[in-house]
């Protein structure tokens, strides 16, 4: 009797197994892709750190995994969700409402309305360091060495597709007469309206410096005019 039980023992093992099998079969090879670990909401940027967060990285059948999926969170770094997001959730592609170039480079799509404008900054440690997707304040300061001078918040909470060291003079921009690009430290790629594009472009030729400074993850305008004039020194 008790060879008998281990014999139908050893059986039903051997049906497990190859019923394990067949499963496996039939659902295909698992892949990884970025599964959200809560709810996120529409407007979620993915910069490095948000997106290393919010995204874990889990195993799924290749079958059951649509197209456009992630396999990583850090390949969508750069990007913005186009719709909210449930906790477990896969991130696609379609999900977002610009797509990141490949490696997270500075050909991310700006949106309807947007446009593309590259200048000649200066720029923070922070800044140099912050990767697509970063949010960042703009600062002018017009005037010129014989005073009259006056600093100000002239765009807030711009997009920052892209930022590299540089100067004009290594660039073969210009001199030194050559407004706020001779003073720059750094060329950044930002993602702004067309009225927008246009100030910032004047603001690079007329006025004294340009400056971005890093903004929090997620925090609001302040809706405060801030401006100081030299004679407020």
């Amino acid at each position: 009797m008790l060879g008998l039980a281990l014999a139908c023992g050893g059986l039903a093992a051997s049906e497990v197994e190859q019923k394990a099998r067949s499963a496996d079969e039939r659902v295909g090879p698992l892949v990884p892709v970025a599964v959200a670990r809560a709810d996120l909401r529409e407007g979620t940027r993915l910069t490095p750190a948000a997106a290393a967060r919010a995204f874990a990285v889990r195993q799924a059948p290749a079958r059951f995994v649509p197209p456009d999926t992630f396999p990583s969170a850090s390949e969508a770094v750069g990007g913005t969700l186009a719709v909210p997001l449930r906790s477990g959730s896969y991130l696609t592609a379609a999900a977002l409402a610009r797509r990141p170039a490949p490696g997270g480079g500075p050909g991310s799509t700006p949106r309807e309305g947007e446009r593309t404008v590259e200048l000649y900054v200066a720029a923070g440690p922070d800044v140099l360091a912050a990767g697509p997707g970063a949010r960042a304040d703009v600062l002018v300061t017009t005037g010129g060495d014989s005073g009259r001078g006056r600093s100000y918040v002239a765009l807030e909470d711009v997009e920052l597709a892209a930022v590299r060291a540089g100067s004009a003079d290594s660039s073969g921009h210009g001199g030194a007469g050559d407004g706020a690009a001779s003073r720059a430290n750094a060329i950044a790629t930002l993602h702004v309206t067309l009225h927008e594009a246009v100030f910032l472009t004047a603001a690079e030729t007329f006025a004294r410096e340009v400056r971005l400074l890093l903004r929090p993850q997620g925090e609001k305008h302040s809706g405060r005019a801030i401006a100081v004039t030299d004679s407020a020194l």
